[in-house]
C-alpha cells in the first residue's frame, strides 16, 4: 500500500474516533444538564415556605395594589424616574430568584433619610433614600431589597393578618368575613386597613429571620456577594446607639444572633462564589446623585426616626357608599360627596349639618339644605336634612330592617349535599347553602345566615367556619404535629400529644373569649374521631348577632395539622341549634383531612 492510501485510512479511522468522542461529549453534556438541575438546590440552604394564610396570592395582589396607592399618599415619595429605574432594574434581578408565587414586583424610592424600607403584599417595595446613602456598595443595598422581597415571597403581611383573625374578632364577624367578596373589607375588619402601621407590616422576629435567610439566598442566586446582608446589618447595628435609633430596627424586630444566623446561611450555601458581585458604577452614580439632592421636607414623623406615619384610623372600602351629596341654598349648591365619604367609619356616618361640618358657607344669610343619596347593604336611599339637623346613616330603622330580613329567614338545609374543598379539608354541605373562602379559610352558610349585628357589621348567625389557629408553644416545649399526631407507639407519646391538643384548644378558646366577652364553655373537651384522627369537641355559648339579646351555641371541633390547629365551628341560635345539629353532624362525618 502506498502512503496515500495509508493516510486515507488513517483519516477515516480518526474520523470514526472523533465522531465517537463527539457523541460521548454530547451524551455527557446531556447527562450533566439532567444531573445539575437537582444539584442546583443541593447546597444545604435552609428551606422556607409561606405560613398558613386565609388569603390567596391573588388577594395579596389586590391588597397590595390598594395599599400601595394609600401608602404613596402618606409617605414622601421621591418620584424620581432615575432613582426608580435604577431600583427597579436592581430589584428585578433579585426578584427573578424569589421563590413561590410570581408576583409583579415594583421598587420605588422614598424621600426620607431614615434608614428603612418596607414591602406591601403583592410585590410593592419601597426603599428610603437614607438606606441607599448608608449602603457602602450595591451588594449591601441589594441585601435590604432582597430582605423586603422575601417578605413578599413568604407572604408575611397577610399571614400576620390571618393569624390575628381568631384573636381579634368576634366569632360571628369572623364567619361573615370569610364570606366577604371584598378583600379590602376583610382586612379592615381585621384591623389591617390600608395604613403603614397595620397588621400588614407588623412582622414577628421569626418573619424577620426568614426574610434575612431567604434574602441571603436571593443575593447568592442573583450573583451578589451574600455577605452583604450581614455586613449591612452590622453597619446599622453600630449606628443604632444611644439617642440615635435606626428606624429599620424599630419597624423590623431583630431576632437573636441575627448576624450570626446570616453568616451560617452563607456557609450553608457553600460560601461566596468566585466572581460574586459587590459593587457597580451605577450604584456609585445613583448614590452621588441622591446625596446631591436637597434635604427631604421636614416631617414630624421623621423627627421621631420612623419612615412610617403615626397610627391612626384605618382606611377601608365601606359598604356605605355616598353616591351624591350637595350642600347649599336656592340655586347655589356645592358638591360635598368626597367630604362625607371620607368621614364614613364602620359603615356609618353621624354628624350635625353646619357650615363648619360641610367645609364652608356656600350662601350667606340663607338657610342651607343637605341632600344625600347613598347605597348601603345593596339598597339606595335618599336623605334631605336642613341646617343644624343631625344626620345618622344608615338609620336605626334601616339597620333593623336588614337585620330582621337576614336573621329570620335562613334557608333550611337541603337533604341533598355537595362538596367543598380547600387546603385543609373536604366537607359535604347542603346544596342550597353557599361556601365562601378567603385563601385557606372558609365559611359555609345558608342565605340569610349572615345578619347585621346592630353595629354596622355583618356577622354569621347560622352556618360553619373553617380556619387555622397557630398556638403558642406549650409548657412542655411541644408543638402540634401533622398526621399521626396522638398515635405514638408509647403511652407517654399519646398522653403528651393529647395534652398538647388540649392546651392548644384552651388557647384558642381563651382568645375567642377575649373578643367574645360573654362566651362561656358549656361542655368541655370530649375526644372524638374525625377522619380516623383524634380531635376534640367543645360546646360554647355566646351572644348571637341577631338583635334582641338572644344566645347562640357554637360547637367547636379542633384537630392538629402541621400548619397549626385546624378548627371547625358549627353555629346557630340556641333555640334552633337542636334542629340544625343533625345537619352539622352529617357535615362533620363527611370531613376528610388533606394529607
Amino acid at each position: 500500500m502506498d502512503a496515500k492510501n495509508l493516510r486515507g485510512r488513517g483519516t477515516a479511522r480518526v474520523g470514526i474516533i472523533g465522531q465517537s468522542l463527539q457523541q460521548a461529549v454530547a451524551l455527557l453534556a446531556a447527562l450533566s444538564l439532567l444531573l445539575l438541575a437537582p444539584l442546583a438546590w443541593a447546597d444545604g440552604r435552609t428551606l422556607l415556605k409561606p405560613g398558613w394564610n386565609m388569603f390567596s396570592p391573588q388577594q395579596d395582589t389586590e391588597v397590595g395594589l390598594q395599599a400601595s396607592k394609600d401608602a404613596e399618599r402618606q409617605v414622601n415619595m421621591m418620584n424620581d424616574s432615575r432613582v426608580d429605574n435604577y431600583l427597579n432594574n436592581l430589584g428585578h434581578r433579585l426578584s427573578a430568584h424569589a421563590p413561590g408565587y410570581e408576583f409583579q414586583y415594583t421598587y420605588k424610592g422614598v424621600n426620607d433619610r431614615a434608614i428603612n424600607a418596607f414591602a406591601l403584599p403583592g410585590g410593592h417595595v419601597y426603599i428610603n433614600r437614607g438606606t441607599i446613602e448608608a449602603a457602602d456598595n450595591e451588594a449591601q443595598l441589594a441585601a435590604v431589597m432582597a430582605h423586603e422581597t422575601s417578605h413578599v415571597a413568604l407572604r408575611h403581611g397577610t399571614n400576620q393578618a390571618s393569624k390575628a383573625s381568631a384573636a381579634q374578632m368576634p366569632l360571628g364577624i369572623l364567619g361573615a368575613l370569610l364570606g366577604s367578596s371584598s378583600t379590602g373589607a376583610a382586612l379592615a375588619q381585621l384591623g389591617a386597613g390600608f395604613t403603614l402601621n397595620s397588621l400588614l407590616l407588623k412582622y414577628s422576629r421569626t418573619d424577620e429571620s426568614q426574610a434575612d435567610i431567604m434574602g441571603t439566598q436571593i443575593l447568592y442566586d442573583s450573583g451578589y456577594d451574600p455577605r452583604g446582608m450581614g455586613q449591612f446589618l452590622e453597619k446599622i447595628q453600630a449606628l443604632d446607639q444611644g439617642q440615635h435609633r435606626v428606624a429599620f430596627f424599630s419597624d423590623h424586630p431583630s431576632p437573636d444572633r441575627r448576624v450570626e444566623r446570616v453568616a451560617q446561611e452563607v456557609d450553608n450555601l457553600g460560601g461566596t462564589k468566585s466572581g460574586s458581585k459587590t459593587n457597580s458604577r451605577e450604584f456609585d452614580d445613583i448614590k452621588r446623585y441622591i446625596q446631591s439632592m436637597p434635604a427631604p421636607p421636614s416631617q414630624g414623623q421623621q423627627a421621631q426616626g420612623s419612615a412610617y406615619p403615626a397610627q391612626g384610623g384605618t382606611a377601608s372600602t365601606p359598604r356605605l357608599q355616598i353616591l351624591t351629596a350637595s350642600y347649599g341654598a336656592k340655586n347655589k349648591f356645592v358638591d360635598v360627596r368626597q367630604l362625607l365619604q371620607s368621614r364614613v367609619q364602620n359603615e356609618r356616618l353621624d354628624f350635625q349639618v353646619t357650615n363648619a361640618s360641610m367645609g364652608g358657607d356656600p350662601m350667606r344669610n340663607a338657610s342651607k339644605t343637605l341632600r344625600i343619596s347613598y347605597e348601603w347593604a345593596g339598597r339606595t336611599y335618599d336623605v334631605v336634612a336642613q341646617e343644624n339637623q343631625r344626620v345618622s346613616i344608615p338609620s336605626q330603622q334601616q339597620q333593623s330592617d336588614i337585620g330582621t330580613q337576614n336573621g329570620t329567614q335562613p334557608d333550611w338545609p337541603s337533604d341533598r349535599f355537595k362538596s367543598f374543598q380547600n387546603s385543609i379539608l373536604y366537607m359535604d354541605y347542603p346544596d342550597n347553602w353557599q361556601a365562601y373562602g378567603q385563601g385557606d379559610a372558609a365559611s359555609i352558610a345558608p342565605r340569610g345566615g349572615l345578619v347585621n349585628d346592630g353595629n354596622g357589621n355583618q356577622a354569621l348567625a347560622y352556618g360553619v367556619i373553617v380556619n387555622i389557629y397557630q398556638p403558642h408553644i406549650d409548657s412542655y416545649g411541644q408543638q402540634l404535629q401533622g398526621r399521626d399526631y396522638g398515635q405514638g407507639s408509647g403511652q407517654n407519646s399519646s398522653q403528651g400529644a393529647a395534652t398538647a391538643l388540649e392546651q392548644a384548644t384552651d388557647q384558642l378558646v381563651a382568645e375567642f373569649r377575649q373578643s367574645n366577652r360573654n362566651m362561656r364553655v358549656i361542655r368541655y373537651h370530649e375526644v372524638i374521631r374525625v377522619d380516623n384522627e383524634n380531635a376534640l369537641s367543645t360546646y360554647l355559648s355566646n351572644d348571637s348577632p341577631i338583635t334582641g339579646g338572644s344566645r347562640e351555641t357554637d360547637w367547636l371541633i379542633t384537630l392538629p395539622r402541621p400548619e397549626g390547629l385546624a378548627f371547625i365551628v358549627f353555629t346557630a341560635p340556641e333555640s334552633a341549634f337542636q334542629s340544625y345539629e343533625s345537619t352539622f353532624q352529617q357535615m362533620l362525618r363527611s370531613v376528610r383531612i388533606n394529607r
